[in-house]
């Protein structure tokens, strides 16, 4: 069983609920099916995401990153913002863009802070998590990682988010987690955190000794190596162990304000 904090559609505060199963979740004592539930976005702070913070994708750049623009290796986190005009919830719909065939998916286990957060000490970092959630870096498919990439990574919709926040007392251990990507139901990527370049603790350290995270940001651990293609009506699933399933449809943005049908 986990303890969560979620939001609801048309329901300002935050609730809190005991994930019972897959199916059920426990809410003021009465339990509800999951999928009957109208889940709002559960975070409210500035999203971050890490680059090439996956053993395997920062191999796949190693070869090219002492050649331009790149000169050299990065010495610190690579960080980049996913803007709140991203954020969509579990259920809502993923907008493909006219000029685009597919989106690509990023799998990411996402780290929510609970409290103001500088120059940490990584044997203390896990003392400013308020929990976990899941995340879909969507994507236009690129291969740059030179400039930020708002043109590709900050469309309307391109963030996923959800489906609510596992308290971090209910993870036994963040880096060693297993992510699934399914697509109609097929999974098509498989990974771990155990390949993280940097650790939850470490990532947060590194992160907090240049800029501070305050309460309510999030801190995306990264994507791993060969992110999978979705196309139009496409289903997307990911799965986190301990922490749930976001699951979204793409759908031509020609039909989709806001994460959903008009």
């Amino acid at each position: 069983m986990s303890n969560v904090q979620l939001k609801l559609r048309g329901i300002s505060q935050k609730l809190e609920g005991n994930v019972l199963n897959d199916e059920t979740i426990e809410i003021d004592q009465i339990d509800y099916q999951i999928d009957t539930l109208p889940l709002d976005v559960p975070i409210q702070g500035t999203v971050y995401g890490a680059l090439l913070n996956f053993k395997g994708a920062y191999d796949q750049l190693a070869p090219k990153m002492n050649e331009a623009p790149y000169q050299n290796p990065p010495k610190a986190p690579v960080l980049y913002i996913k803007p709140k005009n991203t954020y969509i919830s579990a259920q809502q719909l993923i907008p493909l863009p006219v000029s685009e065939e597919s989106v690509e998916v990023g799998a990411a286990l996402a780290i929510v802070i609970g409290k103001v957060a500088t120059k940490v000490k990584e044997e203390e970092a896990l003392d400013y998590v308020l929990g976990y959630t899941i995340a879909n870096d969507v994507s236009i498919p690129h291969e740059s990682v030179h400039r930020p990439a708002v043109k590709y990574k900050a469309r309307d919709g391109f963030l996923p988010v959800g489906p609510w926040i596992v308290q971090k007392e209910s993870v036994e251990n963040p880096n060693d987690l297993q992510i699934k990507v399914s697509i109609n139901g097929e999974v098509k990527q498989e990974n771990t955190t155990k390949n993280l370049l940097r650790s939850v603790e470490k990532l947060l350290a590194d992160v907090t000794d240049y800029m501070t995270l305050n309460e309510g940001d999030v801190l995306l651990v990264g994507v791993p190596e060969n992110a999978p293609l979705a196309k139009e009506d496409d289903l997307v699933t990911i799965e986190i162990d301990q922490i749930g399933k976001l699951e979204n449809r793409v759908v031509s943005e020609k039909h989709v304000v806001g994460g959903e049908i008009v």
